[in-house]
């Protein structure tokens, strides 16, 4: 990958991977992954101010792509640490939760206490929060090119006359007839 589109990516990426794991501003991504596509919008963006063309849809498209794989990679490695220091205070929550609904069914009540224990699933969300955000990266580029497509002016229409750069015509011959008297003009 170019140096034109590595560093993009990589804010579109860090834009993805930090809002996504920050834990009250993660919530915008139930909105339709908003974070997401936002840094895939984001990367074709800043591309697009690179280049002096417009950029293709196959470009935007592999751009958020790439975006919403570093993007899903950085949330997930950030959200350890935030994960570390919320997990106590969301197993309390849950705790008083269980503890104020006595009337909750067995199993419903079983299962909150193995989804707060259990480390399987927060790897396999992060795993599926990074195919998410490849999904969502993608489609975030394609609304940036749609976005911020540069419009370019309809072709010239070809000039008659000369060719420019060749060599000047030559000027026109005056043909000159010679004066008789005798014969009417």
């Amino acid at each position: 990958m170019d140096q034109g589109k590595l560093q993009p990516v990589l804010l579109g990426g860090l834009f993805i991977g930090v809002m996504s794991a920050l834990p009250i501003i993660s919530a915008g991504n139930c909105c339709c992954c908003m974070w997401v596509i936002g840094g895939g919008v984001l990367t074709v963006y800043l591309r697009q101010q690179q280049s002096p063309l417009s950029i293709t849809a196959a470009e935007g498209a592999l751009l958020g792509l790439m975006a919403g794989l570093v993007g899903g990679i950085i949330g997930a490695i950030l959200s350890i640490p935030v994960q570390m220091l919320m997990g106590p205070m969301q197993a309390e929550w849950v705790n008083r939760i269980l503890e104020s609904n006595q009337d909750m069914p067995p199993e419903a009540r079983e299962m909150a206490q193995r989804m707060m224990a259990g480390s399987t699933m927060r790897v396999a969300g992060m795993l599926i929060n990074v195919c998410v955000s490849v999904v969502f990266g993608l489609v975030g580029g394609l609304l940036g090119v749609a976005i911020f497509k540069k419009n370019t002016p309809p072709p010239m229409p070809p000039m008659a006359g000369p060719p420019v750069g060749g060599p000047p015509p030559p000027p026109p011959q005056e043909t000159t007839i010679p004066y008789d008297p005798g014969v009417a003009q």
